[in-house]
């Protein structure tokens, strides 16, 4: 059997995410019709990183599949892209070693956060980013995600924190969160070892708040030691959020 893994760029506008689903399109479904396509053969299943959420985009998402076929990847990924919408693309293809999986070999991972600020929305750039049309202290923003930086426990700001990994350990390392200035806006950068579901969405709603002054800086470690998804701000809008890198150890590359 052999491995496969998948660089991946998508524009998530008019997807339902990634995973596969009744109601909606969504990227691995296009991933597998393709590659089935490709193949000729049995039902194939891609497994991603993780799950980005309707309307979020991706740079460097990464996924996998198994087949017992030993492929040229130079074909297959030409193929692919021929096969797959304009708006999801295989950047890469590499094999693998049998015992990689895409999720649970991940040991770190990198999302950014576009915010545009200024009054007039720059419409090229209004299905990749938050429009904030409310008046920010900057530096406080900073002095905000400072403290998220670190080891804490995330429940707070995780959406679903009763399911899946959050269920077993809510506990992340944030390693960074920067701000960088962009035209009319700017970027929030994540860095980090895992992330939960919507955390950074949850995270960048509530410096929103706080630099607005809805909040107080000081609410933010209340909201960590209460481990209550309700006391965080509400979730950021997912055409803002990036999926830029997924990280695995050498071993396995």
């Amino acid at each position: 059997m052999y491995c496969y893994k998948l660089l991946l760029a998508y524009d998530g506008t008019y997807y339902g995410g990634w995973q596969v689903q009744p109601n909606a399109p969504s990227i691995q479904a296009h991933l597998q019709k393709a590659i089935q396509t490709f193949l000729n053969q049995e039902l194939i299943r891609v497994i991603g990183s993780g799950r980005t959420d309707a309307g979020v985009h991706a740079v460097g998402q990464v996924a996998h599949f198994k087949s017992e076929q030993m492929i040229d990847l130079n074909r297959l990924r030409f193929s692919l892209n021929g096969l797959l919408p304009k708006d999801i693309r295989v950047k890469k293809i590499d094999h693998v070693l049998p015992s990689f999986h895409s999720q649970y070999s991940a040991i770190g991972k990198e999302y950014h956060y576009h915010l545009y600020l200024d009054p007039v929305m720059d419409p090229f750039r209004r299905l990749y980013c938050w429009h904030v049309l409310r008046r920010l202290d900057l530096e406080l923003l900073q002095q905000a995600a400072t403290l998220f930086v670190g080891t804490h426990d995330f429940t707070s700001f995780a959406n679903e924190s009763h399911l899946g990994s959050a269920a077993r350990n809510a506990v992340r390392t944030l390693y960074r969160l920067d701000m960088h200035p962009t035209q009319g806006g700017i970027r929030l950068e994540f860095e980090g070892d895992g992330f939960l579901y919507k955390m950074v969405r949850n995270i960048v709603g509530t410096l929103i708040d706080v630099a607005s002054l809805r909040k107080k800086i000081e609410e933010i470690q209340t909201i960590f030691a209460a481990k209550d998804r309700q006391l965080a701000s509400s979730a950021a809008p997912p055409q803002g959020l990036f999926l830029m890198r997924v990280d695995y150890p050498e071993e396995v590359r």
